[in-house]
């Protein structure tokens, strides 16, 4: 089969159909799709929030508790241990379809009654529950952390998203093996590395930008196996200790620096990405990947396309987060240890589930919610064999002839609202636009402002003349105006790191590190030695250096 070029109905942006893409739609038995990689992408970010966390209480036991859920939407919220408990039933909300409206709009419904767990905490992970961990989301296995998302095995990790398997780390971006690090960016396997970006099996380093093997450097890009380096030039050990101690903990020194790193930065050539150990892919952040396209932070994947967050899955295309262990996965967002699931939200040992969300253990469901160990449902309704795949047949005739066979759920059924998920982290709308779009948009999201009694030009510049006080203090952002604290655990994290006290909240530091990744889009450009054609992430009129693979090893490496 040829390519085809298609315009988008939602769009109307041209985009091609390669004959792999429809090898795969015809494998999972759906048509090819009417809109473009982009707008499916905005049909199925809602359905993901990480960061936007309220205050709650359980619909059941009446315990005080954290949820991605705003109290604004009407579902009714449970704790972990009510929502996995027997005190409910999923079944009791079961309704007929009626063939005469919508399927869409009946699932709507449904979702509506049938209760959510307060967080999206999976009870299939093999790293077990979290433990006094109850500020997080999309995490498991956690211990003594806060305020961490997309994450797991971690312990005494805070403010993070994405990382795996570290220890007493604060503000992490995608990052496995991490100890005492602080504002990094894709940084494995390290110790002690400070506002780094890209680097591997790294010790004490600080302001660092794909490094590899390298103990005590500041200030350094593109450096393999080097020590007491300052700005890339070797120092010996007392002038670079002298120099690093003159900023390190202070505030205004250190933001100087950082300034001065980003614009010493620009000098040195970028590779077209950061992919590693990747064979027949596009995108960044591709590790131990195989033809893997347009996608972005996997991890040991395989013949996927459109894939954002997703590890250890195969053979499936339009997915954000999980995939663990599954294959054949559709337009799902946080899906795993599945086979064949099509357009599901939060959906676990499951197969030939389609359009379900917290659902697990099942297989042969349409358009249910909080199914577990079900067989031949829809919309929680429990069905015969025969009288299952007669029923299916009809709803999938409705929605073929819609256009949305295959497709996530409509973003009208996402409980959240645009501005809550990674939608707006990657791919930013106004409110105008999220809503001409057919997007929610959330106007009251939980914070606190007006608060504050230490504003921050009083907060001393140095971590040596913070005192303990601070921890009950509420400071203010200086870039949103959002209130927010210092912990003690926090507190005695600065203070061994010697790390002057952050001036922004969590979200406005977390929104900076997502800048600094860069956009989860690709580019043709040149490169910038040999002019071959490149596709990155890297816009043409950004004034980075950008290297194909081939140029930026032999110069770097």
């Amino acid at each position: 089969m040829n390519s085809e070029t298609r315009n988008c109905k939602n769009c109307s942006q041209a985009f091609i159909i390669e004959p792999d893409d429809f090898s795969f739609y015809e494998k999972m038995q759906v048509p090819a799709p009417a809109i473009c990689p982009d707008c499916r992408f905005r049909r199925r970010a809602p359905f993901r929030n990480e960061i936007s966390l309220y205050s709650r209480k359980c619909g059941l036991c009446g315990k005080a508790l954290v949820s991605c859920y705003n109290p604004k939407t009407p579902y009714k919220i449970y704790c972990e241990s009510c929502w996995e408990s027997d005190k409910w039933d999923a079944y009791s909300f079961g309704k007929s379809y009626d063939d005469s409206r919508p399927f869409f709009e009946q699932l709507g419904e449904l979702m509506q009654r049938v209760p959510k767990k307060a967080t999206i905490i999976s009870t299939s992970s093999k790293l077990g529950p979290n433990v006094r961990s109850e500020y997080t989301n999309y995490a498991g296995g956690n211990k003594d952390s806060y305020m961490i998302f997309n994450a797991g095995g971690n312990e005494n990790v805070m403010y993070s998203r994405g990382t795996a398997f570290s220890r007493d780390t604060l503000d992490g971006y995608q990052g496995v093996q991490l100890e005492r690090c602080y504002e990094v960016i894709n940084v494995n396997e390290s110790t002690a590395v400070q506002f780094g970006q890209n680097t591997v099996g790294s010790f004490d380093a600080a302001f660092v930008l794909n490094l590899s093997g390298c103990q005590d450097c500041f200030g350094c890009v593109n450096l393999r196996n080097k020590s007491h380096h300052f700005l890339n030039e070797p120092l010996p050990k007392d002038e670079y200790e002298r120099r690093t101690g003159e900023i390190r903990g202070s505030y205004s020194k250190m933001e100087k620096f950082r300034k001065e790193f980003e614009a010493f930065s620009l000098k040195f050539p970028r590779r077209e990405n950061s992919n590693l150990k990747s064979v027949g892919v596009e995108g960044d952040y591709l590790f131990e990947s195989k033809n893997v396209r347009n996608s972005f932070e996997t991890t040991r994947c395989e013949d996927g396309k459109f894939l954002f967050s997703v590890k250890l899955n195969r053979d499936s295309y339009d997915l954000i987060g999980f995939g663990y262990d599954s294959e054949l996965l559709l337009g799902c967002v946080a899906a795993g240890y599945s086979n064949r699931v099509i357009g599901g939200f939060w959906v676990e040992n499951c197969q030939n589930v389609e359009y379900s969300a917290q659902t697990r253990s099942s297989t042969w469901c349409l358009g249910c919610d909080g199914i577990k160990s079900g067989k031949y449902v829809i919309l929680n309704q429990r069905y015969g064999e025969e009288e299952f795949h007669k029923l299916r047949d009809r709803i999938v005739k409705e929605l073929k002839e819609r256009d949305e066979y295959g497709l996530m759920m409509p973003p009208a059924l996402s409980p959240f609202a645009y501005n809550e998920s990674v939608g707006q982290e990657i791919w930013p709308l106004t409110r105008e636009s999220a809503i001409a779009e057919g997007l929610r948009w959330e106007d009251d999201l939980q914070m606190t402002k007006g608060k504050g009694t230490l504003n921050a030009e009083k907060i001393p510049d140095h971590i040596d003349d913070v005192p303990d006080s601070i921890v009950s203090e509420v400071l203010t952002c200086t870039g949103c105006d959002r209130n927010y604290r210092i912990t003690g655990a926090e507190l005695q994290f600065y203070r061994k790191a010697i790390l002057p006290i952050p001036r922004q909240c969590f979200y406005c530091r977390h929104a900076d590190r997502i800048r600094r990744r860069g956009p989860m889009k690709l580019f043709d450009r040149n490169c910038d030695n040999c002019k071959k054609a490149i596709r990155t992430t890297y816009v043409p009129n950004r004034p980075e250096i950008v290297y194909c693979e081939s140029c930026y090893q032999k110069e770097v490496i």
